[in-house]
């Protein structure tokens, strides 16, 4: 078969294929990825299994030349003749079809089964067990709330009931990635919601950086002073003007509701104040 019509072949094989089918072949090679010469083409391999897609359970997992596998299709790649496969889809079915079941933004009951230094795991009330880890679901750190916290159990005990948004199926550890904050009102947006652009703020210093200084204007939001917004004339250094802890007055510049960002001005305060005195300030 002459490599044109190889390409072509495999192309009308793989055009007849669709995502979470199961597709069974030998495997041929091991390497970074499992290769697999899928049954009714063989004249080369198009199945590829990716380290992360082989188990759920230990890595890597005892694949060998020669074996027989069955595993669910999760992506095609008709430009590069490849079917991305996963074996943990045929190794658990009904862990995987009850993950694939699971819609963006719906909002899943649970209870915290296990706190770790990476996350929480939520194991949830309808769905079935995880073979390795404590719960079906998972919340990383950020995803836990708006507000700011030093550990897990500042915000959840393990044994509580929760509500949780399903963001999506993290197909390499077999679990559904949560958010409980998504549950609760962003303070940001409500922030917001009453703070305009030119508005005079108190905050409190809470961080020197290299590009500025950030400042806390309420219990849950804070804002960066750009450092060519600290002082007129402009300093090479935030700590040249400010300290951690030291109470300022800012001016609102920017609020940004899609990337939950707000920028501040002290030099605009320190301008205004100048204005209304008619003594100059640093």
């Amino acid at each position: 078969m002459s490599r044109v019509s190889d390409d072509e072949a495999s192309r009308k094989f793989l055009a007849a294929v669709q995502v979470g089918d199961l597709l069974s072949g030998t495997v041929t090679e091991l390497d970074r990825v499992v290769s697999v010469t899928l049954d009714g083409f063989p004249a080369r391999p198009l199945g590829f299994v990716g380290s992360l897609d082989q188990t759920w359970g230990q890595r890597p997992a005892a694949v060998e030349v020669g074996q027989r596998i069955t595993a669910e299709v999760t992506a095609i790649d008709l430009d590069q003749g490849r079917a991305w496969l996963s074996m943990a889809a045929t190794e658990h079915p009904e862990l995987w079809a009850f993950l694939k079941s699971l819609r963006a933004g719906a909002l899943v009951p649970g209870k915290i089964a296990s706190i770790e230094r990476f996350g929480v795991f939520v194991a949830l009330d309808d769905g079935p067990g995880h073979p390795v880890f404590p719960g079906v679901g998972f919340i990383t750190y950020p995803e836990l709330s708006w507000h700011h916290f030093e550990a897990a159990s500042d915000v959840v005990r393990v044994g509580q009931g929760v509500s949780c948004e399903f963001l999506q199926f993290d197909t390499t550890h077999g679990e559904a990635r949560l958010s409980l904050r998504a549950t609760q009102p962003d303070p940001f947006q409500t922030f917001a919601d009453t703070a305009t652009v030119g508005q005079t703020l108190q905050g409190q210093v809470t961080k020197l950086v290299p590009f500025g200084a950030f400042v806390r204007v309420t219990n849950d939001i804070e804002g960066l002073v750009h450092l060519r917004e600290l002082a007129w004339p402009p300093v090479d250094a935030p700590e040249d003007v400010v300290q951690v802890g030291e109470e300022i007055a800012v001016v609102v510049t920017e609020i940004d509701r899609q990337r939950r960002r707000l920028a501040l001005s002290r030099r605009q305060y320190l301008q205004l104040s100048s204005d209304s005195t008619g003594c100059p300030n640093r």
